[in-house]
């Protein structure tokens, strides 16, 4: 598959996992958890397997230090839509949290300092 279709399925996937996730810290209320959740999971499968399919096409499989720093930024992130529904009272701290791991995620797509 050529590289730009795995671009673009990680690029949405990223801007759904960002808005539902933030959706969530706005108005975790119960009756919208196992939608949200569950639309998010998806969205971080597809993001998963988006980002790994460009690594194989665009580097070969190697794990630059970049890549490594990615990876924990996404699971941070991943996290976060089902702490916003288990600590309610957290969400401001989370949600700072969120902004900085999209931060460092984007920092390294760009800048590859390792």
């Amino acid at each position: 598959m050529d590289p730009v279709y795995y671009k673009i399925l990680h690029v949405f996937s990223l801007l759904v996992l960002t808005a539902w996730t933030f959706a969530a810290f706005a108005n975790p209320v119960p009756e919208t958890r196992k939608r949200t959740l569950m639309v998010t999971g998806i969205a971080t499968l597809l993001m998963f397997v988006s980002g790994f399919g460009l690594l194989h096409k665009l580097y070969d499989n190697h794990f630059y230090g970049w890549v490594i720093v990615k990876m924990v930024c996404w699971l941070v992130f991943s996290a976060l839509t089902g702490l916003a529904y288990r600590r309610p009272h957290l969400r401001s701290k989370l949600a700072l949290l969120g902004f900085t791991a999209l931060l460092i995620a984007l920092v390294m797509v760009y800048a590859k300092p390792i």
